[in-house]
C-alpha cells in the first residue's frame, strides 16, 4: 500500500516535536519497599521530524509504549523507552512525559490509622542528538505535594488562632540516570518543610495533633520554598531543580505564590 506519510515534503521545514498526547497506559512502578504499584499513566511522546518527510508513523509510538507497559521500572529506566521511540522513527531526538497518580500509605500521627494518600507524579525523559557526539539525555522526576501552611503574621497579631490553608508544592528534580531518588523520599522531604503534612484519615486525637503542630510551626510561602531549596541544594544526587509553592489563602480570594529554579 502507498505510504503517504513517508513521502517527500517540499516545504523545507523541520518539525521540532510531533507525536501523540494523552495516551492512557498502565505502568509498573517499582516502590521503595521493592514491591510494585500499577498506575494509570497518561503519556505524551514525540520525536523530531526532518524536513524531507511528510509525516511520522503515529502507530509506532503506541507500539513502543505497549512493549514497555509491563516492565518493572524506575523513572530513570525510561531512557531505553525513549531510545526505542527514536530508533523506530529514525529520529534524532525524542521526548516522553508520563503523568500518573501514585499512592503512599500514610500513618496518622497519634491513632496510627493507616490510609492511602494520592500524589500527582510525573516522569519526563528527553533525548537529543541521538547517535552523535553531542547526544544528551535528561530525566526529570516531578511530584505535587499538598501540605498545610499557617501564617506567622496572623498568629503574631491575633489574640487567639491563626489562619491556615492548604498549600500545593510542585517539585521537579533532574539527576544522573545511573542514580536514583525514590518518590517516597522526595515527598517526605517536601512535607517536612511545611507547617504540617496532610493526612487522608484523622481521628479526633490526630486532628488535635496536626492543628497544634501547624500552630507551633507557622510558615509563610517564602519560608516553605526556602526550606525546600536548602534540602534540594544539599542533595548531592540532584543536578537541577524547580520548586513552585502555591498557598491557597483562606482569608483572601487569591493565592500566595513563590517559585525558584536552580541548576547546580
Amino acid at each position: 500500500m502507498r505510504d503517504i506519510q513517508n513521502e517527500y515534503d517540499s516545504r523545507g521545514i523541520d518539525i521540532q516535536k510531533v507525536g501523540i498526547k494523552n495516551f492512557d497506559v498502565p505502568l509498573n512502578i517499582r516502590r521503595k519497599n521493592n514491591s510494585n504499584q500499577v498506575v494509570s499513566a497518561v503519556a505524551s511522546v514525540s520525536v523530531s521530524l526532518p524536513k524531507d518527510y511528510k509525516g511520522t508513523h503515529m502507530s509506532r509510538f503506541v507500539e513502543v509504549l505497549t512493549m514497555w507497559q509491563d516492565r518493572d521500572m524506575l523513572g530513570s529506566d525510561l531512557k531505553g523507552c525513549v531510545e526505542a521511540v527514536v530508533k523506530n522513527l529514525s529520529a534524532k531526538s525524542g521526548e516522553l512525559l508520563l503523568n500518573f497518580k501514585y499512592f503512599i500509605d500514610k500513618t496518622a500521627p497519634v491513632s496510627k490509622s493507616v490510609s492511602p494518600m494520592c500524589y500527582d507524579c510525573s516522569f519526563k525523559s528527553v533525548l537529543s542528538n541521538y547517535g552523535t557526539e553531542d547526544e544528551t539525555y535528561k530525566f526529570t522526576l516531578g511530584v505535587k505535594v499538598p501540605v498545610t501552611s499557617l501564617c506567622p503574621c496572623s498568629k503574631e497579631i491575633s489574640d487567639y488562632g491563626a489562619h491556615n490553608q492548604r498549600a500545593l508544592i510542585s517539585v521537579n528534580v533532574s539527576y544522573d540516570r545511573n542514580k536514583h531518588i525514590w518518590i517516597e523520599d522526595l515527598i517526605d522531604e517536601i512535607e517536612s518543610c511545611a507547617s504540617c503534612p496532610i493526612f487522608p484519615l484523622l481521628k479526633r486525637e490526630d486532628e488535635k495533633f496536626v492543628t497544634e503542630s501547624a500552630y507551633n510551626n507557622p510558615k509563610f510561602v517564602e519560608d516553605i520554598l526556602r526550606d525546600i531549596i536548602l534540602k534540594l541544594r544539599n542533595n548531592p544526587i540532584i543536578d537541577e531543580f524547580e520548586v513552585d509553592c502555591e498557598s491557597i489563602e483562606s482569608i483572601h480570594n487569591h493565592s500566595a505564590w513563590a517559585y525558584q529554579k536552580e541548576v547546580k
